[in-house]
Formats: C-alpha cells, structure tokens, sequence
C-alpha cells in the first residue's frame, strides 16, 4: 500500500483555479459578452494607531469615472472603464483588458472620520487616507485572566 502525503493548500490551490475559471467566465469579452462585473480592483490596506490607508490599482481609469464613498465602516467603490473602439481593415485584434464597470465594497477594521478622508489618484492607482474616529484611537480592551 502506497502512502500518499495530504497537501491541504493543493487542494485550496485547485479550488481558486476553479473559482477563477467562473469570474473569467463570467467577464464580457471584448465582442460584448454579458453584463457581469470586469474587474476587482486590487486593494491593500494599512493601519497606524490614528489612520487606515487604502490603496487600490485601477488603471486606465480617469478620476472622473471612480465613483468614492467612504462611510464610517466601509468604502464603496463604482466605475466604469469605457472600452476604446478601434477598426482594423485586415489582421486580428485580441485584447485581455477587462472593461466594462466595476463595484467593490471594502469593510474598514475601525471607524473613521469620513468626512476628513484624503484622496490622491495618481499612475492608476488610488490612495486614501481616513483618519480614525476619536473614540477609536483611544480604544483599549481589559483583558481577564481567569
């Protein structure tokens, strides 16, 4: 009898191929598939003791199309990214860019102050900065041993 070693991440690893497979699937392509969503903005976020910075790529996107609501536990995200129409007499044209709108809602680990929040748009990507509501800042938990 052969011993087979378990690898639980091989099998989480097959699962997102799997999930990433559907969401392509599910992308307009560029002869105007369906209606689904094109994109996920990638976003990365940091904490300090007084802010959340939230940093996400959308490119080739002009701030005027990014649609930015922050309240004070989540920021929502809305855009569209217009396709650029091109005619070609002969030859093909492929394109792996996703257009198309967009929509990400992303919760906030504390609240902020959303009417101070910083915005900066700069190289595709979008920087904000939301400072953290007072009673956050000073927020300390007693913890009990028993």
């Amino acid at each position: 009898m052969a011993l087979i070693r378990w690898e639980p991440f091989r099998e989480v690893e097959s699962l997102q191929r799997e999930m990433n497979r559907l969401f392509e699937s599910l992308a307009p392509t560029a002869e105007g598939g369906n209606n689904a969503i094109a994109f996920m903005p990638a976003a990365e976020m940091h904490e300090t003791s007084n802010t959340i910075e939230l940093r996400l790529e959308i490119p080739g996107m002009e701030a005027k199309d990014i649609d930015i609501r922050v309240t004070e536990q989540a920021v929502a995200l809305t855009g569209e990214r217009q396709s650029e129409t091109k005619t070609e007499q002969s030859g093909m044209t492929r394109s792996e860019f996703r257009y198309g709108k967009f929509q990400r809602v992303i919760p906030l680990p504390a609240r902020v102050q959303n009417d101070q929040v910083k915005a900066d748009y700069k190289n595709g990507v979008l920087s904000l900065s939301m400072p953290k509501a007072e009673d956050e800042k000073n927020k300390v938990f007693k913890v009990n041993l028993d």
